[in-house]
């Protein structure tokens, strides 16, 4: 009976160990689309603004491809826009001319995810992360930008 005791005791003890660790899966955060299908989002900094487009486009946009697209820019340290389709590696524009990023949109939390499409992103505190269900994908941050 003692040793059953003890067995149980450390059982919860050790348990207890991984309470505190953080769960590895991120909550899916739902970011609502526009009246013609585009979500947008940004990072809680505020620095990188996010657009994703569906597939066949908007009455005013249609991507390069017919889509559906994920397009993010960040404004600080130099302004970039990053491209990714659902074919092919993400495309780097580090002098996209134009400079709209980061209205005032919904915010995609720190740990949390976004998916749609082929396309999901990762936010953290150390930037964000798009892949495509292909494999392509992005990192940008305020320290560096990598494509793949």
């Amino acid at each position: 009976m003692l040793i059953r005791a003890a067995a149980i005791l450390s059982l919860f003890a050790w348990l207890s160990l991984f309470a505190c660790v953080p769960l590895a899966h991120a909550a899916e955060q739902s970011i609502p689309a526009s009246a013609e299908g585009q979500i947008e989002f940004n990072t809680p900094s505020g620095n990188i603004g996010c657009i994703y487009t569906a597939k066949g486009g908007t009455s005013t946009y249609e991507p390069q491809d017919g889509g559906p697209e994920l397009s993010c820019s960040r404004v600080e340290p130099s302004y970039v826009t990053i491209i990714l389709g659902p074919k092919g590696p993400a495309a780097l524009i580090k002098n996209p001319g134009e400079q709209g990023c980061c209205s005032d949109v919904d915010k995609l939390g720190y740990g949390n995810s976004w998916s749609a499409g082929p396309f999901s992103c990762q936010s953290s505190t150390k930037g964000l992360t798009c892949t495509a269900t292909n494999g392509h994908g992005f990192f940008i941050s305020k320290a560096k930008v990598t494509v793949k």
